[in-house]
């Protein structure tokens, strides 16, 4: 059975998924099988692995820090939020069905046995596990039946490092309160503190260290600075979300539904040359983009209908009449059509209008499509002629079917002989999330780049495998230098005693 560890944080975002790929690289340099876990996510960016399962990407961003290939035994609940109160519960890569938040609550217990079991199954595989905890151990009022933090580390006898975010400030009390809010058994089972997120003079904190370590009982392993990394962010609390990818020759403005999902879809976008990717919530912050891209979303009506109560409908329909670019992935896809129907309540029922700007329409059932694809951009006219014949993968989910009107073109050919996506004009959507991973990232910056004036020559862009393998090589080494990789290993060994 593997040796376990886990990562807890004093709350959401503290960078314990970040901190828990740091040590699956770290271990997986020192010459162990390791592998990530986490019994439940609550995310909207997911991942469909080879077998067409659907999964959280913090854990596949580990996975591949790990150098192995994801699987849903490393995420086997996923909860996916359609509302303020409400998910779509997902077991082991599959839909369970929709609930409200008291509803689950109510259920969980019942996937106790689901959690049990595939932990196990991953821990006869490996030698070491990277347990992630979800949001606060010291949430109370979740604490009966919990197996997501400490609930998780008794399933897995595994000791616990917690994460405390010094940027936001608050992190000694944060990092004290966490602790001693638990009972004794539990306050036991915590091996380390890693104040995260630091910048300045490390120093400066020695005294307030002093005094956490006697007050908690617990060692401080060390004070991670902010570190500079471009890595899959989990949610919509990312930093990238708050600040553009950098100064550009071209602007691309995401669209920042409500419910976005899947927003690492323009990650590699941000990485090339000339271009700069910013997420917009606001239409009065929307300005003068080059392109509009509306991302995907766990909630396609419900966010439809928050474009056209915000102003963001008629701002994107103005920029589209003046030959701004505009494409749209999956829910976004669905949006630039004339009509979405919802006769089954699938999402919040009723029929809508879409923006209109695709000459297509979607109905919306209960099957939901979960599968990975190859494909190749079809011959274009206009201006997206230069995406002519680029090839692409990614994979597709969603619970819509979306039909062409005259006047609309496919954008793509699928390898498995569908046709994906619809063009007009200067709009383009597809169902493919990842479509802009590689290749066809370059050629819409080129197309961008000559649309604003600029001669784009040679366009380069990373390779997405060999960009993410130095980013975690640079996690792995900021971790290294920043903690106590003796104690680290002690404490790995050791386990709980």
């Amino acid at each position: 059975m593997a040796k376990a560890i886990m990562v807890q944080g004093t709350m959401s975002n503290s960078g314990k998924s970040f901190v828990a790929a740091g040590l699956c690289r770290i271990f997986r340099d020192a010459g162990y099988s390791v592998a990530p876990f986490k019994s439940q996510n609550m995310a909207l960016n997911s991942f469909i692995t080879r077998e067409g399962l659907e999964m959280g990407r913090a854990q596949v961003m580990q996975a591949e820090a790990a150098g192995i290939e994801p699987s849903v035994l490393m995420n086997p609940i996923l909860l996916k939020p359609t509302s303020d109160k409400g998910s779509q519960v997902i077991v082991k890569g599959e839909v369970l069905g929709t609930m409200g938040a008291w509803d689950y609550y109510e259920y969980k217990n019942k996937l106790r046995g689901v959690v049990e079991e595939s932990y196990a199954e991953l821990a006869s595989q490996y030698d070491v596990i990277v347990i992630e905890g979800a949001g606060s151990p010291a949430e109370i009022n979740l604490r009966d039946g919990d197996f997501v933090n400490m609930g998780m580390a008794k399933i897995a006898r595994a000791p616990v490092l917690l994460v405390g975010d010094i940027d936001r400030g608050g992190v000694f009390a944060s990092v004290y309160g966490t602790i001693k809010l638990l009972e004794p058994d539990e306050q036991s089972m915590f091996k380390g503190v890693i104040i995260n997120k630091f910048r300045g003079d490390p120093d400066i904190l020695r005294p307030g260290l002093g005094t956490l370590e006697k007050l908690t009982g617990v060692p401080v392993l060390g004070v991670v600075p902010m570190l500079d990394l471009d890595l899959d962010d989990e949610d919509s609390l990312a930093q990238r979300m708050e600040k553009p990818s950098g100064e550009g020759l071209v602007d691309v403005a995401v669209i920042r539904l409500p419910h976005i999902s899947n927003f690492t879809d323009f990650n590699v976008l941000s990485r090339i040359e000339g271009v700069s990717v910013r997420y917009v919530r606001g239409a009065d912050r929307l300005g003068a983009p080059d392109m509009v891209i509306l991302p995907g979303t766990k909630n396609t009506m419900g966010d439809l209908k928050w474009l056209k109560e915000s102003g963001m409908e008629g701002a994107i329909k103005a920029l589209a009449a003046q030959g701004v670019s505009v494409a749209g992935v999956c829910g976004g896809y669905q949006m630039l059509g004339v009509k979405l129907r919802d006769p089954d309540g699938v999402e919040e029922g009723g029929e809508l209008s879409g923006l209109g700007l695709l000459p297509a329409e979607t109905d919306f059932l209960d099957d939901k499509v979960r599968t990975r694809v190859t494909g190749e951009v079809l011959p274009q006219v206009g201006e997206w002629a230069m995406l002519s014949g680029t090839k692409f993968e990614g994979y597709e989910i969603h619970m819509g079917r979306t039909s062409l009107l005259p006047g609309a073109a496919p954008f793509a050919k699928l390898s498995n002989g569908r046709e994906d996506g619809a063009v007009c004009g200067g709009v383009f959507g597809s169902y493919v999330h990842g479509l802009m991973d590689g290749a066809l990232a370059a050629e819409v910056a080129k197309l961008l780049l000559k649309k604003a004036g600029c001669a784009p020559g040679k366009v380069e862009v990373p390779d997405d495998a060999e960009y993410k393998r130095g980013q975690y090589g640079l996690l792995a080494d900021g971790l290294r230098g920043a903690l106590d990789m003796k104690a680290l290993y002690r404490i790995l060994e050791e386990g709980l005693g």
